[in-house]
């Protein structure tokens, strides 16, 4: 089992650039092979305009609901390379962890799942649930072709709940199950001047700097209280109600934590929040890349001839994607220099989610996270973004189920990244129970009966 998710994170599938689109494809030929030897039946790719989309089902569960588990095994890039122990995409064992690029972040929690899967399918040979399996290639570049995949496929994937473990709980003794995620709105500025590189000694002081400019852009989209400095953002992002910030006070990870987690020693962000609250119910705008002009060994004597810079806008639950992208669009434009070329290019429009506490659903997650873990869960709100998650509630009208198992310093996107293999068994046997308790705890929605038995 363990040598499986060692051979899953083997595979380089890293789904930004455009250098491993062989690899991304090998991981999803694996993996839809890996699904038919656990007995589910259609494992198959589906082809999208970018990475494919792996799809099994097994439907053999009459009159029960019909589960849709999603995942994804594309994973983030592993530079930089020298901040690794050891290579990101030759995973090892040690202390107690798997390390290795997408261990935590998708491969090792979704792979939990599939073990459950496989569990009763090799011991019973049935589900207590009918289960769709969707397991996508392009989540961490903003699932750019899923949307269009499942309004296609949207009878054929009809489901009652989204299953998805993509994110961690606070501590490794209390789990957690998330109402709540943030958006995000993500673009890229560039500029540029239309002569190309110059002599400094020449024009430097003479003509504007485009990675000068950019920074006086990027200077003046925040405030120096920590707000965000684009007319109208706050709008739809009011703060919470005094009963909220108390639940989340009591649930949520003390700013200490927080700060141990990221091995960090200062917090920087809005003003009058906690960093729990800054993380999770507030707009935050990151400058997540930048480049331009000379970066090799020793000086260039150069006025550049471009600069850009990639800006991560994170939303409020409560505000809209759209209206968020336009604004900062807005912004952008009101600030570009004169003189210099600007171009912008959104790169993706996230909604948030919110999910209903009370749903039955959620209330079986539940149970299911005491009889894995053996602690009832709390609910939490997360500050990541799921595209997949508002697709799937969206067009199929099915409620989320979003049921971490990493941890808060497991390193996701970043160096080093690991996932417990204790979190890992745990996850199993709290998805064992999740099948059963969504079998008997949840009941079908109106015409899945018959898109089950079928």
């Amino acid at each position: 089992m363990t040598d499986e998710l060692l051979h899953f994170i083997r595979f380089p599938s890293v789904s930004a650039g455009d250098k491993h689109g062989d690899s991304l494809r090998a991981c999803a030929e694996w993996l839809a092979a890996h699904l038919r030897q656990l007995g589910l039946h259609r494992a198959q790719l589906s082809e999208t305009d970018g990475a494919p989309i792996v799809y099994a089902e097994w439907l053999g569960a009459a009159d029960r609901p019909t589960a849709l588990l999603y995942g994804h095994y594309d994973v983030q890039p592993a530079d930089p390379l020298s901040e690794w122990t050891t290579p990101p995409f030759q995973p090892e064992i040690r202390n107690g962890a798997i390390y290795g690029r997408g261990a935590c972040d998708d491969k090792g929690q979704c792979f939990a799942h599939l073990k459950a899967i496989e569990a009763f399918l090799k011991t019973s040979g049935d589900l207590p649930v009918n289960i769709r399996v969707v397991i996508e290639g392009e989540e961490e570049t903003g699932s750019e072709h899923l949307e269009r995949w499942i309004a296609t496929h949207r009878e054929a994937l009809a489901t009652d709940v989204i299953v998805i473990s993509d994110d961690a709980m606070p501590r490794p003794d209390q789990p957690a199950i998330t109402y709540s995620m943030r958006g995000s709105v993500g673009c890229e500025i560039s500029i540029r001047n239309a002569q190309g590189d110059l002599h400094s000694g020449h024009y430097g002081g003479v003509l504007h700097n485009p990675i000068q400019a950019l920074c006086d852009v990027l200077c003046q989209l925040r405030a120096r209280d920590g707000r965000i400095a684009v007319h109208g953002i706050y709008d739809d992002a009011p703060e919470p109600v005094p009963e909220e910030r108390a639940y989340m006070a009591r649930v949520g990870l003390a700013d200490r934590e927080i700060l141990r987690n990221a091995r960090a020693e200062a917090m920087a962000g809005e003003a009058g929040f906690s960093a729990y609250e800054r993380a999770t119910i507030r707009p935050a705008l990151n400058i997540t890349g930048i480049k331009g002009g000379y970066q090799g060994n020793g000086m260039k004597g150069i006025v550049p001839a471009q600069a850009s810079a990639k800006i991560d806008l994170r939303l409020a639950p409560s505000q809209n994607a759209r209206r968020a992208a336009r604004l900062l669009n807005n912004r952008l434009r009101e600030l570009a220099p004169e003189g210099l070329d600007v171009a912008l290019r959104m790169l993706k429009i996230s909604p948030p989610v919110r999910i209903d506490r009370r749903h039955p659903a959620m209330r079986a997650a539940a149970r299911a996270f005491r009889r894995g873990f053996g602690h009832a869960p709390v609910f939490i709100r997360s500050g990541g973004t799921i595209p997949a998650a508002r697709m799937f509630a969206t067009i199929l009208n099915a409620t989320p189920l979003l049921m971490g198992f990493g941890l808060p310093d497991d390193s996701l996107h970043g160096p080093n990244e690991h996932f417990s293999l204790r979190q890992f068994l745990r996850g199993i046997a709290t998805s064992i129970a999740l099948w059963e308790e969504l079998g008997r705890g949840v009941a079908p929605a109106p015409g899945l009966r018959k898109a089950a038995a079928s």
